[in-house]
């Protein structure tokens, strides 16, 4: 699947290389980027990431008709410390657009949820209005992930770096990443387990801040996910599912994050 994705993002690329002079352009003449990684850091709370997407590959379509912009504001109203939008076309329903009109409606900061492979996506990204980018360690070989992790910085942006196991978070801390999601996704199954996020947070040093990514439904998991430490979770499906997502929203905000106990990996954990 992950490769099917990759493949779909790498045809996209030579249409916005002939664009790379106007979109870095674009990028640097846009409004300053607006702190996201800094609004994660809230004194004792998990701080919540509402994503907005139509689709994706293993829910199928969840919110073909919803208009970004319209949902951001929303979420935001409701107490989101930032927005991620899905930008990504054939399998999710995005479009950079959406982003536009996330940043248009929404004063929080925005992360750009999409496969980036290449630094003029970081240059669109800015350009668009994106304050963060997702970089995913699965997707890319590690001088390229330190490239864009560079380009984003360059930009003054934050990279949420994506990571799945042991080995992908020893590969994002040797990047340089200070700000870390953990997938409890199993890209190989698409299933969700909590206990991978639990494993790895032990792993992340204290000044790195914590996201913990796919899965959470309910204030129970958000609960479950701070007593382990994260700083932030981001939930999109069980949001844009929901009759009223924003309100749904709301009952994930202000629960309770503990101090993370570090302990030595588990051994066998990945």
């Amino acid at each position: 699947m992950l490769e099917g994705i990759l493949g779909s993002v790498e045809e996209g690329l030579p249409a916005l290389h002939a664009r790379r002079a106007e979109l870095e352009a674009a990028a640097r003449e846009a409004p300053a980027p607006r702190g996201f990684a800094r609004a994660l850091r809230r004194p004792g709370e998990v701080a919540v990431i509402a994503e907005h997407k139509r689709r994706s590959p293993s829910a199928g379509p969840i919110a073909p008709r919803s208009d970004a912009g319209r949902v951001c504001k929303a979420y935001a109203d409701a107490g989101a410390a930032a927005v991620s939008v899905l930008t990504e076309g054939a399998h999710f329903g995005g479009a950079v657009a959406d982003l536009e009109a996330a940043r248009a409606a929404c004063g929080v900061p925005i992360l750009r949820k999409d496969f980036l492979l290449d630094p003029v996506q970081v240059a669109e990204a800015r350009a668009a209005g994106a304050d963060a980018v997702l970089l995913i360690v699965r997707a890319l070989e590690a001088p390229r992930l330190r490239e864009l992790a560079a380009q984003a910085a360059d930009y003054g942006m934050d990279a949420l770096v994506e990571v799945h196991d042991a080995e992908e978070l020893d590969a994002a801390l040797a990047a340089g990443a200070t700000l870390v999601g953990i997938n409890g996704r199993d890209l190989r199954t698409f299933t969700t387990d909590f206990a991978r996020i639990e494993a790895l947070a032990a792993d992340v040093p204290e000044g790195v801040t914590l996201v913990g990514e796919s899965g959470v439904r309910n204030p129970a998991d958000v609960e479950r996910l701070g007593a382990a430490g994260v700083h932030a979770v981001l939930v999109g499906t069980a949001l844009m599912r929901a009759d009223d997502p924003a309100a749904a929203l709301a009952e994930l905000v202000g629960r309770p994050r503990a101090d993370a106990v570090r302990e030595p990996r588990a051994e066998g954990v990945a």
